[in-house]
């Protein structure tokens, strides 16, 4: 290949893939993390070929753009995993249980509320992450830190829901280590024992600190 040819999307993927291997060798004893492609924005032509590359798990952002897309990339794939990554309202909760296989965007008791309905109406039961707004930021969604694992336990056992892990993001431009090292400790005192957390910038941090899975969008599929 020309030095100057444009990468294909299975070279993209393999280089993540070793970029996360080489972070987890830095662990003693660490677990390879969870690659989640972040397909947000990006049609079906565009993520086939990532798909064909290997990639299963995928993130999106909003139901509606994944309602126009996702049905039937899942036909097609039916071994695809689908991740809602970003903030959910309480009226697309029966769409997103619908459709998405995890909600890692858990983060009022209200949307956990309904959230359990729709999964004992639908008879779907999906793992969910609650969302933690690590650096308390205002324009940000998440449930303070303060308040994390004290939530966890209602999600459970007020509501019933799977709450498998925690997400973050951190500060854009802050260093993320700390953050992520805060949320590894929130999750051993709130029990849970995934971490979602990571993106294209400073994933490999994350592996570092313990991600079990990380959400990659830019570095794959190229600039929104």
């Amino acid at each position: 290949m020309s030095p100057n040819a444009p990468e294909t999307a299975a070279q993209r993927l393999a280089d993540i893939r070793n970029r996360m291997d080489r972070a987890a060798n830095r662990i003693a004893g660490s677990v390879p993390a969870e690659l989640v492609a972040v397909s947000k924005t990006f049609d079906a032509d565009t993520i086939i070929p990532v798909i064909e590359a290997g990639q299963r798990h995928f993130g999106e952002n909003r139901v509606q753009e994944a309602q126009g897309k996702w049905p039937d990339l899942k036909a097609a794939y039916p071994n695809i995993v689908l991740h809602l990554i970003g903030p959910l309202q309480t009226n697309k909760a029966g769409d997103a249980v619908a459709l998405f296989d995890v909600i890692e965007s858990v983060d009022r008791d209200k949307l956990a509320r309904i959230l359990a309905s729709e999964m004992e109406k639908q008879d779907r039961k999906l793992p969910c992450f609650v969302q933690v707004n690590i650096g308390g930021e205002e324009q940000k969604a998440g449930v303070a830190v303060s308040e994390t694992v004290e939530f966890v336990g209602r999600c459970r056992d007020q509501y019933g829901l799977d709450i498998v892990g925690l997400m973050c993001i951190p500060p854009l431009g802050e260093a993320p280590g700390p953050y992520f090292a805060q949320l590894a400790r929130l999750a051993k005192e709130a029990g849970v024992s995934q971490l979602s957390m990571g993106m294209s910038s400073d994933f490999e941090t994350a592996i570092v600190m313990g991600a079990t899975q990380v959400r990659v969008g830019s570095a794959l599929f190229g600039a929104r």
